[in-house]
């Protein structure tokens, strides 16, 4: 089906049309949703975070680690659209998701704690198993809450301008866990053991998955799917007929152009950024502080906050601006913004002046900020576009491939970032060093390339990527309009 194309600097849309009042989602069910999100943005912010420790704190070669942290994906890449697909399919008194939801946090969140507690006085060897195993188990675990929990959030309205504010309002909230992750690692140097560190915060994040992740379960309501096309079989031959059934939907996901391209530039968006900010912790000990952590971790805290905070201010700009200029406009100015927010943070590498890197937090801010607001949003746009293809709601599948992909381009990052790293020529601290370890003049110009050039570059062509986007609000509308007419308006469901 031809999709409308409209100037990538022009609205493209109708004039906004006032949301109906059973389109509106109630703000309980909105804040519900939110601490969700709230949990997976700090176990997103808290895993790299004290992963730093492996290197900084137990002397694992810094290849190791980004093994460690790039492993675990590859069993995400079954996980992941296999459970999106099952809770697709799914049918309870307490609808497709919650179930999944409320476990997955229980179990996850256990995970968590347990994973950063290794004995001690052990080999680089046995700390890279035990890491390696302790990831894979946690991601799988983690899967079974925050897939379901994604595609929650793609069907809680069919409005246009409610899906962007119910992901700008959960965005906001989840940027809280931004504001404190920053800390992370003065948090643990503050310890005479960042290791003991790690453990401690790892008993405090784990509980506060179980605690604020069951919250969407319990007070979020679901609207009711339509029949699927396909129902259950039983036996041997029936698993072969859903197998059958779940790569076929996977394959019809990764056809679908417009997701294709709002995965291709996430990608290119934050994980550029992810790799890129790897790096910055380290110009600041060895570039800005000769080798001093306790400064160079205040630094960074008062650096990731600021951004954090600016990132809670351009949330609901974007909302604002989404609802003037069009969705993909509105990501063409916040991700351009941003870029010139990265080249200022060579200026900001001061020795001399090092908080004059703090200037490039508000422009920054436009890239996080923007991002999975505004993809949260076209992505449910995408699924309704879908159902008009297909005459299936797979909002599971969807969220699961998106957020792998994302989870995967973060593992990358990892990997790539330990092998860069080593390129460096950036010699590791040995763990009972009691004096800073001097980089060499090379190595630390790398590292600041390394953080200031990879965003701009992966920015820029996820900006060329999206000026092809199809689903202007005009297109949407009149997608949601051919659904209504073909299977008549979800309800809410009332268990």
């Amino acid at each position: 089906m031809a999709a409308a194309q409209d100037n990538p600097f022009q609205a493209g849309a109708a004039p906004a049309a006032v949301t109906a009042s059973d389109d509106r989602i109630p703000l309980i069910q909105k804040c519900a949703y939110a601490s969700g999100m709230l949990v997976n943005n700090l176990q997103a912010a808290a895993i790299p975070a004290m992963m730093i420790v492996l290197n900084l704190g137990l002397g694992m070669d810094p290849r190791l680690v980004g093994i460690i942290g790039f492993l675990p994906r590859i069993f995400d890449a079954v996980s992941d659209p296999m459970l999106g697909y099952i809770s697709d399919n799914t049918r309870t008194r307490w609808g497709r998701r919650r179930p999944f939801i409320f476990a997955g946090a229980i179990v996850a969140g256990c995970v968590f704690a347990a994973m950063w507690q290794p004995p001690s006085g052990k080999t680089e060897n046995y700390y890279f198993w035990f890491f390696l195993i302790a990831q894979i188990s946690y991601f799988l675990t983690y899967t079974v809450y925050a897939t379901p929990l994604v595609a929650f959030g793609y069907e809680m309205t069919p409005d246009y301008h409610e899906r962007t504010r119910l992901h700008a309002f959960a965005n906001a909230v989840g940027q809280l866990a931004w504001i404190g992750a920053p800390w992370i690692w003065a948090i643990m140097a503050s310890y005479d053991d960042k290791v003991t560190g790690a453990s401690v915060l790892g008993y405090v994040f784990g509980g506060i998955i179980v605690v604020f992740g069951v919250v969407p379960a319990i007070f979020c309501r679901e609207r009711l799917a339509p029949p699927v096309a396909t129902q259950e079989k039983a036996g041997l031959s029936g698993l072969a007929a859903n197998l059958s059934e779940f790569f076929s939907s996977l394959l019809t996901t990764l056809k679908c152009r417009p997701f294709v391209k709002l995965c291709l530039a996430t990608f290119l968006v934050f994980n550029g950024y992810q790799l890129a900010v790897s790096f910055s912790l380290y110009v600041m000990i060895y570039y800005l502080f000769g080798g001093q952590d306790s400064p160079a971790g205040d630094l960074n805290g008062w650096w990731g906050s600021l951004t954090a905070v600016c990132t809670i201010v351009v949330i609901p700009l974007t909302a604002l601006l989404s609802q003037h200029l069009g969705k993909r406009t509105t990501f063409m100015v916040t991700i351009s913004l941003s870029m010139f927010g990265y080249a200022i943070k060579w200026v900001g590498y001061n020795p001399d002046h090092p908080y004059l890197l703090l200037i490039s937090c508000p422009f920054v801010a436009f890239g996080t900020g923007s991002l999975f607001t505004l993809m949260g949003s076209m992505i449910s746009d995408v699924c309704d576009y879908d159902e008009l293809e297909s005459s299936q709601r797979r909002e599971g599948v969807f969220g699961a491939i998106y957020w792998w992909m994302v989870k995967v381009g973060l593992a990358l990052a990892g990997l790539l970032g330990g092998y860069l790293l080593a390129f460096s020529g950036f010699v590791t601290p040995a763990p009972d060093a009691t004096e800073p370890v001097v980089q060499s003049a090379d190595t630390l110009l790398m590292l600041r390339l390394f953080d200031v050039v990879i965003p701009i570059v992966t920015s820029g062509i996820a900006l060329a990527i999206m000026w092809t986007y199809e689903i202007s609000e005009t297109r949407a509308n009149d997608i949601r309009a051919q659904l209504e007419q073909r299977r008549g308006r979800l309800t809410e469901a009332s268990g």
